[in-house]
């Protein structure tokens, strides 16, 4: 999965880079399929802004934005977003598919 953190009207921190990159590392356990991630922070009128954009496999792009006071929580919230977008697809791609073939559905031997 590879990891690209952008920012726009400020420098980005050893300590944020890290907490961001620690936070997306966890998406891959939602889902494997998640190729790159792409991570906007910015400052707009004084106040944190991210945006996270995930694509994953079949071009299935997961997108989350967030705005708050502290940068840190900003973050928080922002992964909260997109990690729910993303097992939310999941489940669905899973009850997609049909029951396990390892079990007798509904098949009495009398």
């Amino acid at each position: 999965m590879n990891i690209v953190v952008k920012s726009r009207h400020m420098d980005v921190t050893d300590d944020v880079r890290k907490h961001v990159e620690s936070k997306v590392e966890k998406l891959s356990r939602y889902l494997g399929e998640i190729q790159t991630v792409e991570v906007t922070l910015d400052t707009e009128a004084d106040k944190p802004f991210v945006e996270i954009i995930a694509t994953a496999r079949k071009k299935t792009t997961f997108v989350a934005t967030a705005r708050d006071e502290d940068m840190i929580a900003c973050i928080d919230h922002c992964f909260h977003r997109i990690s729910e977008q993303v097992r939310r697809h999941k489940d669905k791609v899973r009850d997609r598919q049909g029951p396990p073939h390892g079990g007798t559905a509904g098949i009495s031997g009398d």
